[in-house]
């Protein structure tokens, strides 16, 4: 049988004009066993719809770790380092993240314990929910008719001395079954879908292919005491963020300083991928020489160094309808 793919089935609530080159479910390929051929046409297919879908699976950790390290063969840690959450308490990652100890670049995520899974005896595993991480939350009333938030929005990547991966896939053993939610973009204005970078209008768009976002140096320690927007975007600017000098020890050169918009090798087309709640300095470049000024954003570039003034321009390039598909995390 030749690989097939699928359309994703979307909920009534979205439009379905904004996906039409997202997400794809394919069939007739193992991805636990892919030969070279079968890898070359996924690899294909990943970038082009940016999340792949492949239903009645079955994976051993080594084969979820392998079909992740064929997009990226130089890779050999998870995304935020091997035994790297589990040893740093002070991180917002800590709890929800438990390592399979024989390969350590998988992890396991979910609610409830687990016992006896691979080589974890007993594993406690807690569902982050926005309670936790945002400075205000939803209603009860609301809450127990289905609304919720989006957490975080992020990147799979630790943002500090190492890269971010090429692909994250997820392995579902058990999805929970449960009556439909709403996610809502909570900025007051009611919205409840975000869409992609190409509906940006068109003077924010050049100040995000224009910009680079320097992480402060191990972000989810650095953030973990403040809280989150009620978007999710970004953590609220109220000066909680641990001092420098009160992080694990890091050096200048560990830095890391990423592009906002993030080219696909494939189709080319530009995607938005910016973790907002690391963000801790903003560099715009100037227009290119010769490129109309009218109604541009910072035509001379710019360096943000105040929190709110770079959390505020990542925002603004985030409206609903703003969005954050990228190629180099999907899964």
């Amino acid at each position: 049988m030749t690989i097939q793919t699928i359309p994703f089935t979307f909920p009534p609530s979205s439009d379905p004009s904004k996906f039409t080159h997202f997400g794809r479910e394919v069939i007739g390929v193992d991805p636990g066993n892919l030969s070279s051929a079968d890898y070359a046409e996924i690899e294909q297919l990943l970038y082009k719809y940016s999340a792949l879908l492949f239903r009645n699976a079955n994976l051993s950790p080594e084969q979820q770790y392998a079909l992740t390290k064929a997009f990226d063969q130089a890779s050999e840690s998870y995304g935020h380092g091997n035994n790297k959450t589990q040893s740093t308490k002070k991180s917002i990652l800590h709890p929800d993240l438990k390592t399979i100890p024989r390969v350590p670049q998988v992890q396991l995520i979910g609610n409830g314990t687990v016992y006896n899974h691979e080589g974890l005896e007993t594993a406690p595993l807690k569902h982050p929910s926005h309670r936790t991480f945002h400075k205000t939350t939803v209603s009860l009333e609301d809450e127990a008719i289905g609304v919720t938030r989006f957490y975080r929005w992020h990147i799979d990547a630790a943002l500090y001395d190492l890269s971010p991966p090429r692909v994250t896939t997820l392995y579902a053993i058990i999805v929970p079954q449960g009556p439909p939610q709403t996610c809502r973009y909570d900025d007051g204005t009611g919205d409840e879908l975000t869409t992609m970078f190409d509906i940006l209008p068109r003077e924010l768009k050049s100040v995000a292919v224009r910009a680079k976002v320097r992480y402060a140096p191990h972000p989810y320690v650095w953030m973990a005491p403040a809280a989150a927007h009620s978007t999710g975007l970004a953590i609220e600017t109220e000066g909680k963020e641990h001092a420098l000098d009160e992080l694990p020890p890091w050096t200048e050169d560990r830095i890391k300083v990423f592009p906002v918009t993030w080219k696909n090798p494939v189709t080319g087309a530009l995607h938005f991928q910016v973790h907002p709640c690391g963000a801790q300095e903003l560099f715009i470049d100037p227009l290119p020489e010769g490129t109309s000024r009218d109604g541009a954003l910072y035509p001379d570039g710019a360096h943000l160094t105040n929190s709110r003034s770079v959390r505020l321009s990542l925002s603004l390039s985030l409206p609903p309808g703003g969005g954050l598909f990228s190629p180099c995390s999907s899964c």
